[in-house]
């Protein structure tokens, strides 16, 4: 029963760092399932108040940084806010059409789109926007990979 429970804490954290691939996997929620596998099968003990304070900064920081970053860097080259939402439906979508890079080219050809279409600018600017998505989406990712991480390696400290 121990390695099970194991295996699907395992699972849980494994999943959740899916969800830096394909943006509709909820990978916060998934490194709670984990933690919450670890109380009732094995104990609540180890997971201190503190723990899940922690965790909760944690847990709030992976939902502001995808927004933050890709707000900042959209806004940075002059992106409008159809842009965004263009961007979003490329980052849902992208993966599941084209897995692995329809993450990036979605959002990308969906910005430039968007802006050349809607708000009427140039290529050059159109562009730039679609790659400011890009480095956005990239900066995104790697922040909340490294923030999970730091979730996993916390809960590691507090049970072993």
């Amino acid at each position: 029963m121990t390695t099970l429970l194991w295996i699907l804490i395992a699972l849980c954290f494994l999943a959740a760092f899916a969800g830096l691939v394909y943006p509709v996997i909820p990978s916060a929620p998934l490194l709670i399932v984990g933690f919450l596998i670890y109380g009732f099968g094995f104990s609540f003990t180890e997971l201190t108040v503190s723990f899940w304070i922690i965790q909760t900064v944690f847990i709030v920081l992976l939902f502001t940084l995808d927004y933050l970053v890709s707000s900042y860097t959209v806004d940075r080259r002059g992106g409008s806010q159809a842009a965004k939402i263009a961007t979003t439906v490329g980052l849902i979508t992208g993966p599941f059409i084209i897995p692995g890079i329809g993450l990036l080219i979605f959002p990308f050809v969906f910005a430039i789109l968007t802006e050349k279409i809607i708000s009427k600018k140039t290529w050059k600017d159109s562009v730039s926007i679609g790659i400011g998505t890009v480095l956005g989406i990239l900066s995104s990712a790697l922040l909340k990979g490294i923030a999970m991480l730091l979730m996993i390696v916390v809960f590691i400290m507090y049970v072993v």
